[in-house]
This record gives structure tokens, sequence and C-alpha cells, in this order.
């Protein structure tokens, strides 16, 4: 699978070229157009989450949608809810070189690219096998997508940032993570984020958006008087 983007860094559309038969996978929803003869299936069938259950997916596997290019090849164009950047992060398959993304920033990746929300160094961070990311790893690309704008932080071995959740995209496996309460006082949830910071030691990656779409939610529902929009 070949990634090309276009109309970043405002409305990021990205095209996924595919070769005869390969098969690719995105966030339910995001298809803008396809090629002729592509094929789409839905991962929605109680039977198969139940099994990709048992397969050590987790108690919530990551919805996505399965395109499949005809015997000719094709492509399919898949864009965000939200506006904004895009990111493509091509995995090798080497060990410790996945990433940690936040399930809403996940956009596309290659059928070759493996999703585990059930991945043991959740446990640290969470106390359970689920919460707001899931671990990527595998080979391929992997299309990343951002509220506003993208922020690449590089950060030296033993040097520290603290992140909020809502603006985090992800970060590269050799980074240590801390999760704590930004305030004692206010709302958390494990979920989704809400209320919660990272603590981040390098070396390696991390990636952040300039807007925090629970804020965008917030305002919404302010504005709209607590109705339901």
């Amino acid at each position: 699978m070949q990634v090309r983007t276009r109309h970043t860094p405002n409305f990021g559309v990205a095209r996924l070229i595919l070769a005869p038969s390969e098969p690719v996978r995105s966030e339910p929803g995001s298809m803008v157009a396809t090629s002729y003869g592509v094929a789409v299936e839905q991962r929605a069938s109680a039977a198969l989450l139940k099994s990709l259950t048992k397969a050590g997916w987790g108690a919530d596997p990551v919805p996505s949608a399965t395109y499949t290019a005809p015997p000719q090849g094709g492509w399919v164009d898949v864009a965000p809810h939200l506006p904004g950047d895009l990111h493509v992060v091509d995995l090798t398959g080497a060990a410790g070189g996945g990433w940690c993304v936040a399930r809403s920033r996940w956009l596309a990746s290659a059928a070759t690219v493996l999703l585990d929300n059930a991945w043991p160094g959740f446990r640290s961070l969470f106390g359970a096998d689920s919460g707001f990311l899931v671990h990527v790893g595998g080979q391929g690309p992997l299309v990343l997508s951002c509220f506003g704008a993208l922020d690449v932080i590089t950060l030296q071995a033993g040097e520290l940032v603290t992140v909020d959740s809502g603006h985090l995209v992800g970060y590269s496996d050799g980074v240590q993570a801390r999760l704590r309460a930004l305030s004692q006082s206010g709302p958390q949830s494990i979920k989704t984020g809400e209320g919660l910071v990272f603590d981040f030691a390098g070396p390696g990656e991390v990636l952040t958006q300039t807007r925090n779409p629970r804020t965008l939610a917030s305002s919404l529902h302010s504005a709209g008087g607590g109705s339901r929009l």
C-alpha cells in the first residue's frame, strides 16, 4: 500500500493506493471515494467481535472497515471526521518499533499493521487491558489524523514533557509514559482520557494536535443549551 496525502494541513485527505486484491483497514465512515470495483466490508457482526475478543483483541476491539482492491488494483480516499492535518508513519516491523496512538486518531493502515488494545504495556497506564489508546505494530503504512495542526516533539534521552491527553496523537515505543490526573478535584475518565495528562520521558517521538476534540464537543453542547446536535 502507498499513501498520498492532499489538502493538508487544514483538511487532509489520504489516498490509499492498493495493489491487486490488496486489503486496507480504515476508521468506519471515513471513506470519501474509491476507484470502481473496490469491495467494502464493515466489521460489525457480534460473532466476529466475539472471535476477536477470544483472539486477544480485548473487550472493546477497534472498529474498522476493510476495503479490498479488485484484481487490477485500485485506490481508496479517506478523510477524518474533524478538520486538520494527517501524518503517515512507516512501520518497519522491527522490535520496539511500534506506536501507541489515541483510538480516535487512527485513520487507516495496511492489512499487515496490527492494532492491539490489550497490549501488556497498557496495564501500567490503565490498570486494565483497555483505555483510550491502541498499540500499533507490524509492518506497513499507518495513517494518523489530527484535529488542527500536527506538532512533533522529539525527546532526547531523559528529556521530559507533559501533554494533555486530549491533545495527544501518539508516541513511539521507546518513550516512557506515566498517566496522572491533572487535578484531583476534576472529572477523570480512563475510557476517554478526560482530566488526565501524560508525563513522557525520552528518547523518542511524541505527536500532538493543536486542538482538543473534547473541548469542541463541550463548546457545542453548551451552545446548544444541552440539547443533542
